[in-house]
C-alpha cells in the first residue's frame, strides 16, 4: 500500500471505483478518448447519494500500472471496481468493460461492445446503467447520467474536443491551461449551446488567477463571471459551474453565497469530492474549522488519494482550532510527499514561530524564499484577508512571518 495510505471500512452502501479505462488504439493521442469515457461513467454513478463512488483523482493515480483488482479495492476502500478498454477508429469503437466484486474477486458482470462511433453518447448511457443494476442499485432515467456530456447539436467534433481540453485542464499547469481554452473555444464555436464548454471556459480563467500567469487579473475574472452565467443559464445544475461560481464569490468576499453554493452543489453532487473540498477551506476561514474538518474527511474519504491542497486544508483547520501541533504534522506529511510545496513552507514558518519554536520557523522561511526569492508578507496578506474573516488571525499569522524573518 502506497506510504502514507490507511486501510478504510466500506460505506454501509454499495461502493466502487472505476479504474481508467485502456486506450488499445495504439495511438497515444487518442489517451482522451478513452479518459473521457472513463470520465463520463464516473460522473454519471457520482449523482446518486446511496452509491459511493471514489474520485476520479484516486483512480487515476492507477492509470498505465498493472494492477491487482483486490488491493486496489482495499487501497480505495471499495468494494466493487470497474476495468475496461477502448479502441477507436475513425468511425467505430470498440469497448470491453468488467465489475468485479472485490471481496470476491469474482466478475459480476461483463460485456463487450462494437458500435459506430455516432453511437458513442448512448453507449455510454447503457453501460453506467447495467453497471447500477450490477450493484443492486434502482435506476433513473437514463438523460441524467449522460446529458451533462452530451453536445445538443450531437457533434462528435464538439464532444471530441470537449475530451481533449478536460485531458489539458487536469494536469493543472499554464501552459496546458491554455491549450485547454483553445479547445474549448474551438468548441463553443461548433456548439454555442453545450453548457459544459462554458463552465470549463470558466474554470480555465480562475485557474489564470490561480496560476498568476494572467496579463489582466481584472480581466480573467470578468471572463469567469461571464463564462459561469452562461454555463448556469444553460444547465444550473452544472458541477463545475458551481464550483466555479462559489470560488468567484470568495473572491469578492460573499462568502456567505459561497457557502450557499458549495452546500447545493453537495446537494446535488453527494459524491463530489471537490466541493466538500472547497467548502471546508470557506468554512475555515468563516471561523467554522470543526465543521470545516468534518467535511475535509469526507473528502478525502471520497477521494483517498487527493490532492496535495486538501491535505493543506486540513492543516489550516487544525490550525484555526488552534491543534498547532496537529497542523504542523499534516504540513510535515505534506512535504515528505511535495518538498516544494509553498504552502506548506508558509504554514510551518508560522506555526513553528507561533509555538516559540524560532530556529525551525527561520529555517522553513529560508526554505520559502530558496522556492520563491519574490514572496511578499504584503502580497500574502491580501490573499490570506479574502479567504479568512477574522481580521486578528490575519495578523497573528502575518507577525509571525515578519519575526521569522520574512518581509
Amino acid at each position: 500500500m502506497p506510504d502514507g495510505m490507511k486501510e478504510f471500512e466500506l460505506p454501509d452502501g454499495p461502493s466502487i471505483a472505476v479504474l481508467p479505462f485502456v486506450n488499445m488504439s495504439g495511438d497515444p493521442e487518442q489517451e482522451y478518448f478513452s479518459d473521457g469515457l472513463t470520465d463520463t461513467i464516473i460522473a454519471g454513478l457520482s449523482v446518486h447519494r446511496s452509491l459511493f463512488v471514489i474520485a476520479r483523482n484516486s483512480t487515476f493515480t492507477y492509470k498505465g500500472k498493472s494492477v491487482k483488482v483486490q488491493e486496489v479495492a482495499r487501497e480505495l476502500g471499495a468494494q466493487y471496481v470497474v476495468e475496461g478498454s477502448v479502441q477507436k477508429t475513425e468511425d467505430r469503437v470498440r469497448i470491453t468493460v468488467q465489475l468485479i466484486d472485490a471481496n470476491t474477486g469474482h466478475h459480476v458482470w461483463a460485456d463487450r461492445y462494437d458500435r459506430e462511433l455516432k453511437d458513442i453518447f448512448a453507449l455510454q448511457d447503457e453501460i453506467t446503467m447495467k453497471i447500477m443494476v450490477a450493484v443492486g442499485m434502482k435506476l433513473v432515467t437514463g438523460k441524467q447520467y449522460a446529458e451533462k456530456f452530451i453536445p445538443p447539436s450531437g457533434s462528435l467534433e464538439a464532444y471530441e474536443k470537449f475530451l481533449k481540453a478536460y485531458e489539458y485542464f487536469s494536469r493543472m499547469n499554464k501552459e496546458d491551461n491554455i491549450h485547454a481554452r483553445q479547445e474549448l473555444e474551438e468548441a463553443i464555436a461548433l456548439d454555442p449551446e453545450y453548457p459544459v464548454l462554458y463552465s470549463t471556459l470558466a474554470y480555465t480563467h480562475l485557474m489564470d488567477l490561480f496560476f498568476q500567469s494572467s496579463n489582466s487579473p481584472e480581466l480573467s475574472f470578468v471572463e469567469a463571471t461571464k463564462n459561469v452565467k452562461k454555463a448556469l443559464a444553460l444547465d444550473d445544475e452544472d458541477y463545475v459551474a458551481n464550483l466555479t461560481l462559489a470560488q468567484l464569490y470568495v473572491l469578492r468576499k460573499e462568502r456567505d453565497k459561497a457557502i450557499d453554493a458549495l452546500e447545493r452543489t453537495i446537494a446535488l453532487y453527494p459524491n463530489g469530492s471537490e466541493a466538500y473540498a472547497h467548502l471546508c477551506f470557506v468554512l475555515t476561514g468563516a471561523g467554522k474549522a470543526e465543521e470545516a474538518v468534518k467535511l475535509i474527511e469526507k473528502a478525502m474519504r471520497l477521494n483517498p488519494i487527493p490532492p496535495v491542497r486538501y491535505h493543506q486544508y486540513l492543516a489550516d483547520a487544525y490550525a484555526s482550532l488552534g491543534q498547532y501541533e496537529d497542523a504542523i504534522e499534516v504540513h510535515r506529511e505534506i512535504l515528505k510527499r511535495s518538498p516544494n510545496y509553498l504552502f506548506s513552507h508558509i504554514g510551518l514558518t508560522g506555526l513553528y514561530m507561533g509555538l516559540g519554536r524560532e530556529e525551525e520557523a527561520r529555517y522553513q522561511a529560508q526554505e520559502l524564499l530558496r522556492l520563491d526569492p519574490a514572496f511578499s508578507i504584503d502580497k500574502h496578506a491580501e490573499m490570506l484577508s479574502l479567504v479568512i474573516d477574522d481580521k486578528a488571525i490575519v495578523e497573528r499569522i502575518i507577525s509571525n512571518l515578519r519575526k521569522a524573518g520574512l518581509k
